[in-house]
Order: C-alpha cells, then sequence, then structure tokens
C-alpha cells in the first residue's frame, strides 16, 4: 500500500478542457481537488484544435490577398512563409498553453499529481505513493486519434490532426483520410496556404449535417481545388521516398507528399483498471447515464471519453458542458443531466456550417407537420458589402413556430448559431426571433427574415387583405 493518503472531495484524472473546468471551478467553490495528468496539461484542445485555428487563420490571410479585385484592391498571389505559419501556431498554443498550465492550478488550490493511476477498488486508485480516496472520482482521460485498418498503413508514416502545424515544410500534396469536420477545416487551411489537397472520406463528408447544406460546402471547396472523393473507402495505403500511394475501393489512385488521418477518435483506458472500479466501457468510450455516472455512481466520466448514447459529440463545447454538469451533481447532487436537444456542431470551414436541434430529416420522422423556413445571405447588405453572399440560413418549427432546429451555411455560421441554440434551448417561436431587434447591417438580420418569412403564407390570405380593405374604410 502506498504511504500517502489522500481524501480529497474530487480526484479528476485527465487535464484537458473537460478535467481542468471541473478541477478550477470545484477548488474555486472551496472543494478540495487532486487533478492527475500524465502528459501535457489541456490535452487535445492545446495539441490539436488550438492549432489547427492558428492555420485556419493564416489560411483566411491568404485567401484575403486572391479575392481582393472585387474590393478594388489589385490581387495578388500569397507567399506562404511557412515557418512563420508555424511561429503564429505556436504563439497561440503557447497563449491557450498558460491558460491551461500547471501553475495555475495550483495557485487555485489544486493539488496536481503527474503520472497514471489505476484502480485498486471502487473508491480507491493508486498512484507511486499517493492512494487517492476521495468522495467523487471524474474520469476525464480524453481520447486520441483513431488509425483505420487499412492494409500498409502500420508502414507508411502519416501525420494527426495535431501533427500538422509541426511540420517543418507545407505539405506539396496532402491526401486527408477522413469526412469528419477537423479533417474538412485542414483540406481547406492548406489548400489556402497553397499545398494540392485530396480528401478521400468512406463515406460521404460531414454525415452529422444537413446534405443539403453539406453539398453547398462541398462545391465551395471544390471551386478552391479540394479535389474531395466521397464513399471513396481506402483499401490500401504505402509509402516510399517519393512520398504516399492511397489505392481506394473505387480503383482509383491517389498519390501525395503527405498523408493524414482523421478518421475519428478513440477512448484509451488501458492501465486505469476499470474493472477493480466496477466501471464499464466499450468502443464508444467510458459508459455513462444521463447526469454522467457510470456504472458505479461515485465515479464520473466526462468530456471525449465519455461513451454511450448520452454522452454526445467530441469536441471541446460539449466537454466544458460534461464538467458544469459533473460539477452540480458530485458537488452539489443536484440531479443535472446533459442537455440533448441543444448541442451545436460547427465547422469552420469558408463558408461555415453550423447545425443545432433537429434536421430536416429528423423533424420529418418525428413530426407530422413541419415548416421549413429558408433565407439567403445573399439578400443581406452586410453580406454584399464583404462579398460573402454564398450560403443561407435553413429553420425547422412546428406547425405553430416553435424552432425545432436550424442549419446555417455561410460566413460566421459557427457564429451565428448561438441565438438558434438559445431558440432550441428555450422553445422559443419565430415570433420571438422575429421582434428580436438586431443591428443593421449584420448578418445576424439573416435569420431574423428567416423567422419572419413564417407568417408570409398569412399575409397573402384572403381574409387579411379583407380585414385591411375594412380598416381602410374606416379611416
Amino acid at each position: 500500500m502506498a504511504d500517502d493518503v489522500l481524501k480529497p472531495d474530487l480526484c479528476v484524472i485527465g487535464a484537458g478542457v473537460a478535467g481542468l473546468s471541473v478541477a478550477s471551478t470545484a477548488a474555486a467553490l472551496g472543494a478540495s481537488v487532486v487533478l492527475v495528468e500524465h502528459a501535457r496539461m489541456g490535452g487535445a484542445l492545446v495539441g490539436g484544435a488550438v492549432a489547427a485555428l492558428a492555420l485556419r487563420a493564416s489560411a483566411e490571410a491568404a485567401e484575403a490577398f486572391r479575392r481582393a479585385t472585387p474590393f478594388g484592391i489589385a490581387a495578388a498571389k500569397p507567399r506562404v512563409d511557412w515557418p512563420r505559419v508555424r511561429t503564429h501556431a505556436e504563439h497561440v498554443v503557447g497563449a491557450a498553453a498558460g491558460d491551461l498550465s500547471e501553475a495555475r492550478c495550483r495557485a487555485l488550490g489544486v493539488r496536481v499529481l503527474r503520472g497514471e493511476p489505476r484502480f485498486v477498488s471502487p473508491l480507491t486508485a493508486l498512484l507511486g505513493d499517493h492512494t487517492i480516496q476521495p468522495r467523487r472520482f471524474v474520469l476525464a482521460v480524453g481520447s486520441s486519434p483513431a488509425a483505420p485498418d487499412l492494409p500498409g498503413l502500420a508502414d507508411t508514416p502519416f501525420l494527426t490532426p495535431e501533427a500538422v502545424s509541426d511540420l517543418p515544410a507545407r505539405p506539396e500534396r496532402l491526401i486527408v483520410l477522413g469526412g469528419e469536420p477537423v479533417a474538412v477545416e485542414l483540406a481547406q487551411a492548406l489548400r489556402r496556404l497553397g499545398s494540392e489537397v485530396a480528401v478521400a472520406a468512406p463515406g460521404r463528408i460531414l454525415e452529422r449535417f444537413d446534405p443539403e447544406l453539406v453539398a453547398a460546402l462541398a462545391a465551395a471547396l471544390r471551386r478552391e481545388g479540394v479535389d474531395i472523393r466521397e464513399i471513396a473507402p481506402a483499401r490500401g495505403v504505402s509509402g516510399g521516398p517519393d512520398g504516399v500511394r492511397v489505392e481506394l475501393q473505387t480503383g482509383e489512385v491517389l498519390t501525395g507528399s503527405h498523408l493524414l488521418v482523421a478518421a475519428g477518435r478513440r477512448v484509451v483506458t488501458e492501465g486505469l483498471d476499470l474493472d477493480k472500479a466496477g466501471v464499464e466501457a466499450d468502443a464508444s468510450g467510458i459508459l455513462v447515464d444521463r447526469r454522467l455516472r457510470t456504472a458505479n455512481k461515485r465515479v464520473f466520466a466526462i468530456g471525449d471519453c465519455a461513451g454511450g448514447p448520452h454522452a454526445g459529440d467530441r469536441c471541446a463545447h460539449v466537454a466544458a458542458h460534461h464538467a458544469a454538469v459533473v460539477i452540480r451533481n458530485a458537488l452539489f447532487r443536484w440531479p443535472a443531466r446533459v442537455e440533448t436537444r441543444a448541442l451545436p456542431l460547427a465547422v469552420r470551414t469558408s463558408p461555415a456550417l453550423a447545425t443545432v436541434g433537429l434536421s430536416e430529416a429528423q423533424a420529418l420522422e418525428t413530426r407530422r407537420a413541419v415548416r421549413i423556413l429558408r433565407w439567403p445571405y445573399a439578400e443581406s447588405d452586410r453580406a454584399r458589402a464583404e462579398r460573402l453572399t454564398e450560403g443561407e440560413i435553413k429553420v425547422i418549427t412546428d406547425k405553430s413556430g416553435v424552432i425545432l432546429g436550424a442549419s446555417i451555411v455561410g460566413a460566421r455560421a459557427d457564429e451565428l448559431i448561438t441565438t438558434w441554440t438559445l431558440a432550441v434551448k428555450k422553445g422559443l417561436s419565430v415570433a420571438d426571433l422575429r421582434d428580436l431587434v438586431v443591428p443593421y447591417p449584420t448578418f445576424s438580420e439573416i435569420g431574423q427574415r428567416a423567422a419572419a418569412s413564417f407568417d408570409a403564407p398569412r399575409a397573402r390570405s384572403p381574409w387579411l387583405r379583407r380585414a385591411v380593405a375594412l380598416l381602410r374604410r374606416l379611416g
């Protein structure tokens, strides 16, 4: 048995977004917290998401040079200085890492331990000389990039999304395996930074999003020169001194200088000895209920490692939501549950793509009568002024106008979806959005005008026209 026995209120295992949020919030509320991490503080957020965000920002700056002519500015081919692109990414990652640092956690009163713990009983874990027996455990061990079982892949050098910004030189020709958001985002970013890019997706790209709006995004990417192959699973991979070779099941062969595998993520729980804690897991992750409790009700799982039908998607904002749910449950025993209706998803491309709530297909499956409202970006003065008229909003309502879901493809879609997330969460109607005063000229007007279009059929009704005529006669 270890020498040092720790009995905090919470022991958080994993210092990614979810784990750090739980640990810092709990400490601020006066709880005693032990945080255990064996690798980098911040996890996948610092390792991949923030770096990818910085790359996309560099790509946007490069694209602005190419698209200057319509604004009366001489267009130019941008000269991409890859080492300085990397420096920008490192600066952004460094700033994020500072916000998520071990020193900051300690300053908040969190005890940080380094290493890989293992359970020895439902309420006890060992880490070196420490025995940890908290009131509650919170598992936030995250996930790692998954590699498909593909002949030749194990013998071929390939990149994961976290590694792209660390390349010493820009890829000449990048082959991307996968159709998830990070695959599409990095494909466009590298294309705008000067790489040739081909995407091979085993199914449709971005399958969680409205297929009609995905098609609009795919068309925009193809116009920029991204070679998108859908329903094109790979048959085998090989590599050599001249680059990589990917054979598709269609018989086509893609050749490139670099291979990026962005085919989802997997949860790594080996070494934790979860069975000794009475915690169950499957291929999706650590199984949790709506309150993020595992089979052992004193052990919670949050963020990327949470699995099963109640966990939600693997993204930073869902992880942060999980953290808030666990704080309520683990510290205060409030029966807080994971939000299932109003969890937005976004693809940070240009045009951007975002969705929340029910899609058109889902609404039609569950409701007898729905309304589909649309409004194009091309009707917005702000979009015209910025030459960003490509895109539309698509709103799903029931027959009375209650908002069931919304999807947007277009500029700032990932920002605009926030209003519709609130609408879905609070059960608002199109009248609430129609009567909302928004500043002019902004992209927000697009959503408001879509909401106002719900009443358009009524405006054409004979009864309403007769009422207007009668009021005119009455003065």
